[in-house]
């Protein structure tokens, strides 16, 4: 396990990697990393209207990104492996955010892998 501030770290870091433009679109999302996920060993969580919606920008609900700590330090023990861990759960959740479903994450991963 490491630190708090060592694991925000992390994230930071695989915010900084997402491109653009989608980087510059996270402005209305609001991301936090909690200790403990919900039943189930979640490791990210996208709350919120995807930004494909008609009107999204203006939804009343906020939009929210939470990576779950200790699932992913379970998950990946090694310091690398935590880290591509991190990234991997952050880009997956901001895809969310971007409408992308995850049957269609599974059919771009089918995809690169067989490159």
């Amino acid at each position: 396990m490491i630190g708090g501030d060592e694991f925000d770290e992390l994230v930071t870091r695989a915010l900084a990697a997402i491109p653009e433009p989608f980087a510059s679109r996270l402005d209305s999302v609001g991301i936090v990393v909690d200790e403990d996920s919900p039943p189930g060993r979640l490791l990210g969580l996208y709350q919120g209207v995807p930004r494909t919606v008609l009107g999204a920008d203006h939804a009343a609900v906020p939009n929210k990104i939470t990576i779950f700590r200790r699932s992913l330090e379970w998950a990946y023990r090694d310091p690398a492996a935590l880290q591509q861990g991190v990234e991997d759960t952050v880009f997956h959740e901001v895809a969310h955010h971007f409408g992308i479903s995850d049957e269609r994450l599974r059919e771009l991963q089918r995809e690169t892998n067989a490159r």
